[in-house]
């Protein structure tokens, strides 16, 4: 039977972090009420990818959580997310009304009033990724060492074993 080098460690601790940001994200969506159509809830997930030569993990969600998380500078003001990387601009699109139909519906507020709203001021960060992200991230450097460690100690002896038998 031929042996690679198989992280089983490793894609362990990456599944583990994986669904700790998930989990988090998720509860920080509910908790900013950010969560009324569960779209961007259940869009969330993850995948961890181990090979011999690397490893990845890789996040999805819907299109628009990147603007949740970050926040848009408005076309008018730019006070709600200065530091975000996205911005709407003067004589550009405005965010589509009918994104806020239920919202506008539930509230007695027009969805058009929102979406101009938004477009001239802007869309404040949640950071409901990035903060679960960095805190589990902080955290993941040193497990990562050690199971890598614990991998390759694995995949050592039974190497050795193979040879002996």
């Amino acid at each position: 039977m031929s042996r690679g080098l198989v992280f089983e460690n490793l894609e362990k601790d990456l599944s583990r972090f994986g669904k700790y940001v998930i989990q988090q994200s998720r509860s920080r969506l509910t908790r900013l009420n950010h969560n009324d159509t569960k779209k961007l809830y259940d869009s969330l997930s993850f995948k961890p990818t181990v090979s011999k030569n690397s490893f990845n993990l890789s996040f999805f969600m819907a299109n628009y959580g990147r603007y949740q998380d970050l926040g848009v500078k408005g076309a008018e003001r730019s006070d709600q997310a200065p530091s975000s990387p996205f911005s709407y601009k003067l004589g550009g699109k405005k965010p589509p009304a009918s994104a806020f139909e239920r919202y506008g519906k539930e509230n007695n507020i027009s969805p058009f009033a929102i979406a101009h709203s938004i477009w001239s001021k802007g869309l404040k960060p949640t950071m409901f990724f990035t903060t679960p992200f960095n805190r589990a991230f902080k955290k993941f450097p040193d497990e990562l060492i050690k199971q890598f460690g614990l991998d390759i100690d694995k995949f050592l002896e039974s190497t050795l074993n193979e040879k002996n038998a």
